[in-house]
């Protein structure tokens, strides 16, 4: 999924699940770094826990994901893709991505 953007993706930060087991494959196929958060420190990952917040607008917590069509899902990226952020001076995430120049605030 990510090897169409290899240039611009640098590191990749994770938690330490079992879904995460081949991620030294992955950072040899996208040359980049690969961190892990430490276990009950969601802060370490803040732009992940934030878009989980977004998501959950459109899908509550306890929901049967069984019932989740691939079209719902597609249409929340495109949704929250075409959002303004103000981490983004209130840009859309899509229209920085698809100019290749993301820059993010820190």
């Amino acid at each position: 999924m990510f090897a169409p953007y290899k240039k611009e993706v640098l590191s990749i930060t994770s938690e330490n699940g079992r879904e995460f087991f081949e991620h030294e494959a992955l950072t040899k196929k996208l040359n980049c770094e690969y961190f892990f958060a430490n276990p009950y420190s969601s802060w370490e990952r803040g732009l992940n826990e934030y878009q989980n917040k977004l998501i959950r607008q459109f899908i509550p917590q306890k929901t049967d994901f069984s019932l989740v069509t691939p079209e719902l899902l597609i249409d929340i990226q495109n949704n929250l893709n075409a959002r303004p952020r103000k981490s983004l001076d209130f840009k859309r995430p899509n229209e920085l991505f698809l100019n290749s120049k993301v820059v993010f605030k820190t």
